[in-house]
C-alpha cells in the first residue's frame, strides 16, 4: 500500500497550573476556528483520498468542499468509530508500513469541524489535491497486462472469476512491482498466481465466458515467497532489486478476481502493470501458511475457535503477514513465541472485517532464532447476531474457496539467513501445507466428486506427502471418469510405482501411450521399467522415443545420456547430459552423469567444475549416498585417472 507522508498529530502533552493534562493539538486548535481548507482537507487528502476520488474504488470522492460538505456528517461518524479509513490492526500488534489509521486529534478536528458549522475557510489554505488514478501510481510500467473484459450481473451473491493471460514477450524478467488496476466497479479485491503449465489455461478456454469459476489449481502459485494481491486503497510501492521475483515470457498469471453485484451491470477489465528490476534478485523469500481447511461451524455456535502452529526449523527474518478468512471471522491474532518462552506479537483484528483485508508489511523486519514457534488464532461468528453472517438462519460450514464457505489462514513472509536454509524451510513448511491442501480437497471433492482436476490435485499431494495409496485412488476416479485419457492411465503407473507394485504400473504405462503414442513421460517411465528388469536395450528404446516425443524432458535426457554411457560411448552420451542440466540446472544427478562423462574421455577439467556442482546441489538437496559417490569420483578426476 502506498505510504502517505503523515500528518501532524503527535501529542505533546502540556501540564496546567491544577495539573491536567492535555493533547497540544486540541489546545491549538481550540483556539480558532476548524475549516475545511485548513485544518480538515489536509487529513482527507493524505489518508482518505487514495480511494475517495474521481475514477476510485470509494462510493464518493472527498476531493473538493462541496463533495466533503455533503457527506460531513457520515465522515464524523465512521472517523469516530474508528470504522474508517479502514485499518484493522490493533496498536501495538505491530508497526506496518503505510499505516491508515487517524490519531485522537485528527479525529477530534473533523467532528469538531462538523460540529462547528462546516467552515470552508480560505481556499488560499487549502493544499494541492492528490494525483487523480488517471494515470499508473507507480509511473509508466515496463508491462501492462490486461484481462479480457468481462460483465458483472447486476445482483446476486459474489463470485470468484479466475482470468488467465499469458505473459507476452520473449526471455526472463526479474519484477520488482506490480500495479493493479481493477477496470470497473464491483471488484472486492484480486490475489494472483503465476502457473508455469498450460493446467489453469485450460480450464480457461473450456469456460464459454472470459475466465472460468472455481478452484486455483496447485500448478498456480505465488512466485518466489511473495504475496501478489489487491485490495482497495492499496499499491505497493516498487520493491528493491535485490528481491524481485522471475517471470518468464510464455508464463500465466491466473488472476482470481472477488466481483460483488453493485446493482447494475459493470463492465469490468482489469490491467496489470508490471515494474522490472535491472538484474535477478540476491535473496529470495519464503512463505508459511498457518491455517486449517477442517473447519466445521455449526450454525448458532458465536465463538468457533480455529489454531494453528508451526515451529521455524532454521533463523528467519520477519517481513510481511497477510490473514485471510471470509464474513464469518470475528478476531485473528498471531505471535511469534521465542524459544525462551517470550511472545511477540505479529498481528492481532479484533473487528474483523472481509471487507477490508491487507496485506500488512513491517516497518522494521526482525529475525527470530530457529525454533521459535509461529502461532495464530481465529475466532468465527456464526450466530444469528453477526450482521455479516450470509446465512439466516445460520447454517453449518466447512472450509472452501467460496464466500458462503470459511478459510483461516495466516500467511507469513520470511527471509532466511542462506539459500540452504531457504531449502531447509520450503522442504519444512511445504510438507506441512501440503498435509494441510490434502484436507481442503477432501472437503471439496465430497462435495464434487466428479471434479477431476481436483481429484488430480489431490492425488499429486498424496504423491508429495508419500501416500501413493491415497493418491492411487483418486487417480483411478479419474480413469473410471475418462478412461481415454492417456494422462490418467499414466499417474495410475506413478501411484503404482511409488506404491512398490512397479510390475502392475507397466501395463498402465502401456495403456497411455497406445492412447498417445507421442507421451515422453510414459515413454520414459516404461524405460525406467525396462532398466530396473534388467532389459537395457529396450530401456534405450523407451528414451530415445521420450526425447524425441519430447525434448525438454530433462530427465528423458538423463536417463538416455546414462545408459550410453553404461554402454562405453561416453562422447555419445555427453550431447544428452549437457541438455539435461541445461533444460534443468537443479540436477545432482544429471550433472554427476555428466562429470563421469567428460572424465571417462580424459576431460578432468570440466568433469571436476560438474561434480563440484553436483556436490553442492547433492548437498542442498540432502542426498548422502549421492554425496558419497560424488566425492569418491571427485579424487579420481583430481589425480587426472581415467575410469
Amino acid at each position: 500500500m502506498v505510504k502517505w507522508p503523515g500528518v501532524a498529530g503527535v501529542c505533546v502533552l502540556l501540564t496546567s497550573s491544577a495539573g491536567a493534562v492535555r493533547a497540544a493539538g486540541s489546545a491549538v486548535l481550540a483556539d480558532r476556528p476548524i475549516t475545511f481548507t485548513r485544518d480538515v482537507a489536509p487529513i482527507l487528502y493524505r489518508q482518505c483520498a487514495q480511494c475517495h476520488q474521481p475514477g476510485g474504488p470509494a462510493p464518493f470522492s472527498l476531493i473538493t468542499y462541496d463533495e466533503v460538505r455533503r457527506h460531513a456528517a457520515q465522515i464524523a461518524d465512521v472517523t469516530t468509530r474508528r470504522y474508517m479509513p479502514p485499518w484493522k490492526p490493533e496498536p501495538g500488534s505491530g508497526e506496518f508500513v503505510g499505516e491508515r489509521h487517524l490519531s485522537d486529534v485528527q479525529i477530534q478536528t473533523i467532528a469538531r469541524w462538523v460540529a462547528g458549522g462546516r467552515l470552508e475557510g480560505d481556499r488560499a489554505d487549502l493544499p494541492s489535491a492528490p494525483a487523480p488514478h488517471s494515470g499508473w501510481q507507480l509511473g509508466p510500467p515496463d508491462l501492462v497486462v490486461t484481462l479480457p473484459e468481462y460483465t458483472l450481473r447486476a445482483d446476486g451473491a459474489d463470485l470468484f472469476r479466475n482470468f488467465v493471460v499469458t505473459v507476452p514477450g520473449s526471455g526472463t524478467q526479474f519484477v520488482r512491482g506490480l500495479e493493479f488496476r481493477p477496470g470497473g466497479r464491483g471488484v472486492h479485491h484480486a490475489n494472483i498466481r503465476v502457473d508455469r503449465t498450460p493446467a489453469s489455461r485450460r480450464l480457461d478456454e473450456a469456460d464459454p465466458e472470459p475466465g472460468y469459476e472455481g478452484i486455483i489449481l496447485r500448478s498456480a502459485d505465488y512466485p518466489d515467497g511473495h504475496f501478489l494481491g489487491w485490495t482497495p486503497g492499496q499499491a505497493p510501492p516498487p520493491g528493491p532489486n535485490d528481491l524481485a521475483w522471475q517471470l518468464d515470457a510464455g508464463d500465466d498469471l491466473v488472476v482470481q478476481v472477488h466481483l460483488q453485484p453493485t446493482g447494475k451491470p459493470e463492465r469490468i477489465r482489469p490491467s496489470i502493470g508490471l515494474y522490472f528490476a535491472s538484474r535477478p534478485p540476491a535473496r529470495t523469500p519464503s512463505i508459511v501458511r498457518l491455517g486449517r481447511q477442517n473447519l466445521d461451524i455449526p450454525p448458532g455456535d458465536g465463538a468457533y475457535r480455529v489454531t494453528d502452529a508451526y515451529v521455524l526449523p532454521v533463523d528467519a527474518e520477519i517481513r510481511a503477514i497477510q490473514p485471510h478468512a471470509h464474513y464469518r471471522a470475528r478476531s485473528v491474532r498471531a505471535s511469534a513465541v521465542l524459544p525462551d518462552g517470550a511472545r511477540r506479537p505479529l498481528i492481532e483484528i479484533r473487528h474483523w472485517d472481509f471487507n477490508w483485508q491487507d496485506q500488512y508489511r513491517y516497518a522494521s523486519p526482525f529475525w527470530v532464532p530457529a525454533g521459535t514457534t509461529l502461532e495464530m488464532e481465529y475466532v468465527f461468528d456464526n450466530s444469528e447476531s453477526n450482521v455479516r453472517n450470509p446465512s439466516h438462519p445460520p447454517e453449518r460450514v466447512s472450509w472452501g474457496w467460496r464466500t458462503s464457505d470459511e478459510m483461516a489462514d495466516v500467511w507469513i513472509q520470511l527471509m532466511t539467513r542462506d539459500a540452504k536454509d531457504r531449502a531447509r524451510l520450503g522442504a519444512d513448511a511445504g510438507r506441512k501445507m501440503a498435509a494441510e491442501d490434502a484436507v481442503g480437497c477432501e472437503v471439496l471433492i465430497a462435495r464434487q466428486p466428479d471434479y477431476l482436476d481436483l481429484r488430480n490435485d489431490a492425488a499429486n499431494l498424496y504423491l508429495t506427502l508419500g501416500q501413493p495409496s491415497d493418491a492411487l485412488r483418486h487417480f483411478e476416479a479419474v480413469a473410471r471418469l475418462q478412461p481415454q485419457s492417456a494422462p490418467a492411465h499414466y499417474n495410475i503407473g506413478v501411484a503404482l510405482e511409488a506404491s512398490g507394485r512397479a510390475a502392475e504400473a507397466g501395463p498402465h504405462y502401456e495403456a497411455a501411450l497406445r492412447l498417445d503414442s507421442s507421451y515422453s513421460l510414459a515413454h520414459n517411465n516404461l524405460g525406467n521399467l525396462h532398466l530396473a528388469g534388467g532389459r537395457i536395450g529396450e530401456a534405450r528404446r523407451e528414451y530415445e522415443r521420450a526425447v524425441t516425443a519430447g525434448p525438454n524432458n530433462a530427465e528423458a535426457h538423463n536417463n538416455l545420456g546414462a545408459v550410453i554411457l553404461a554402454s562405453g560411448d561416453a562422447s555419445g552420451a555427453i550431447p544428452h547430459l549437457r541438455q539435461a542440466v541445461e533444460l534443468r540446472p537443479f540436477y545432482p544427478e544429471a550433472h554427476f552423469n555428466l562429470a563421469r562423462a567428460y572424465g571417462s574421455t580424459g576431460q578432468f577439467d570440466p568433469a571436476i567444475r560438474e561434480a563440484t556442482v553436483a556436490l553442492d546441489q547433492a548437498e542442498e538437496a540432502g542426498k548422502a549416498d549421492l554425496l558419497a559417490r560424488i566425492r569418491e569420483q571427485m579424487q579420481v578426476y583430481r589425480a587426472g585417472i581415467k575410469p
